[in-house]
């Protein structure tokens, strides 16, 4: 997340830069809490025992660690290595990226509405934040649709060009899921009537529709869509559709949402 002031949460996933190797722990730099110090005791380094710590971590490398304990008071933040798998650490490096990208973005808005980065942030930043969790995610909720932020009830002379510059720079987000048809038809020219049973699948423009040949009677339907409560609302009509059809044409029609 971009611009952090304050201290992070227990149990939040952090971006850290390691700084200083010890025989007893790590010192990390918090990347997005405006470089705070944080420790990782070696014990919290990996599971077992360790020989060589550096084996683990280096000066220079960048991590993202588990928050185990705060202490705003004396600054101090204790942290565990071990703690995150990485799956974890994947996303949560995608999601760093990400807001990097975006405070990036915004000083290319700044420059077209003639405000500093600075000046963005205390204008609508923050609350984009609040709104939509990250920056990124905002800008990707206005590649999505032009309409998303005065829909959520924002105002501003800087949405035009908030708007232009996600539609300019971020590719919409798309989830991916799938579903297993079961097609059969006794009539002479079934095949004839599955195929055309399995082109009713198609039918949304707001979503990218694909069936695969399985080996018979199975295909699959594949759903592209910007998130995943349309995804499955799609899902659901398509399988209606390919069921409906096969159906009326004497054949049957079974769908598993998964195999």
């Amino acid at each position: 997340m971009a611009r952090m002031y304050e201290f992070p949460e227990e149990s939040e996933l952090v971006v850290c830069t390691v700084s200083k190797v010890k025989n007893f722990g790590a010192f990390v730099l918090l990347d997005e809490y405006e470089m705070k110090e944080g420790f990782i005791h070696i014990a919290e380094v990996a599971s077992g025992w360790i020989k060589y710590i550096r084996d683990y971590v280096r000066e220079g490398q960048k991590i993202v660690c588990k928050v185990l304990r705060v202490d705003p008071s004396k600054g101090h933040i204790d942290l565990s290595l071990k703690q995150v798998n990485e799956h974890q650490r994947r996303e949560k490096i995608q999601e760093w990226k990400n807001e990097q990208k975006a405070e990036k973005l915004l000083e290319i808005v700044g420059k077209r509405i003639k405000m500093s980065v600075d000046e963005c942030y205390e204008e609508f930043g923050y609350d984009l934040i609040e709104r939509y969790e990250t920056l990124y995610r905002a800008f990707e909720e206005c590649a999505v649709s032009d309409e998303v932020l005065k829909d959520d009830g924002l105002k501003g002379n800087w949405i035009e060009g908030f708007i232009e510059v996600a539609q300019e720079n971020v590719t919409p987000p798309f989830v991916n899921i799938n579903g297993l048809m079961e097609l059969t038809c006794p009539a002479p020219d079934g095949i004839v009537h599955i195929r055309e049973a399995l082109m009713k699948a198609e039918g949304s423009e707001e979503v990218d529709i694909t069936v695969q040949y399985m080996g018979a009677p199975k295909y699959r339907i594949i759903i592209s869509a910007p998130d995943y409560k349309i995804a499955e609302e799609e899902l659901k009509k398509a399988s209606e559709r390919v069921i409906s059809y096969i159906e009326s044409h004497g054949g049957e029609g079974k769908f598993h949402r998964k195999e």
